[in-house]
């Protein structure tokens, strides 16, 4: 069986080392996983004055969500939390009240920073808040990616054999988390 996994940056850089870490994984999932970016970039900050007339740019971002079999979020730190654009995008994908498209849908977060702790702090953040929402979010492995120069060329290549080896593992217990939330949710 083949997963549409919805994959969404948190930068909303073009040349930001996250998506060359999305470029990446792109690379190395297993034939299983099947990886399509949800741009969030073009989503207004919501306000719940908007529920009664959604904007299209929203329901199209909840109807991608919708379509994917699974999440992967892909986060920078920004002042050790989420970026603010992440943030908006979830309150997205959750309102109106009683439209979360996040509901039972399996996620996994990863992340790359220049600094040691890498991403941890933004992700157990964005843990919380998917734990919230009640997308079941990958336990282990934890993945923060301490980005140097040269680890991932521009297409996507990993350049660190022990990385490269790491995150192909990711991406294997990634896409049996799928599996195992979809075997359940068959019941």
């Amino acid at each position: 069986m083949t997963y549409t996994v919805g994959y969404i940056v948190g930068s909303l850089s073009r040349k930001s080392i996250n998506r060359k870490l999305a470029l990446a994984l792109t690379r190395l999932a297993p034939p299983e996983l099947r990886l399509t970016e949800i741009p969030i970039g073009e989503l207004p900050l919501y306000s719940h004055d908007h529920d009664a007339d959604y904007p299209v740019v929203a329901q199209e971002f909840k109807d991608a969500i919708k379509a994917s079999d699974a999440l992967l979020f892909i986060t920078p730190e920004y002042n050790r939390s989420i970026p603010g654009a992440l943030k908006n995008a979830i309150d997205w994908a959750t309102r109106p009240y009683g439209a979360n498209v996040l509901n039972g849908k399996p996620a996994a977060i990863i992340g790359t920073s220049p600094g040691p702790i890498s991403t941890a702090v933004a992700q157990q953040h964005l843990k919380t808040i998917l734990s919230f929402t009640n997308s079941p979010v990958l336990g282990q492995p934890e993945a923060y990616i301490q980005f140097t120069k040269g680890l991932i060329d521009d297409e996507g290549a990993i350049q660190v054999r022990s990385t490269a080896e790491f995150l192909t593992g990711y991406m294997r217990a990634f896409a049996a988390h799928i599996r195992r939330h979809h075997d359940i949710s068959d019941l």
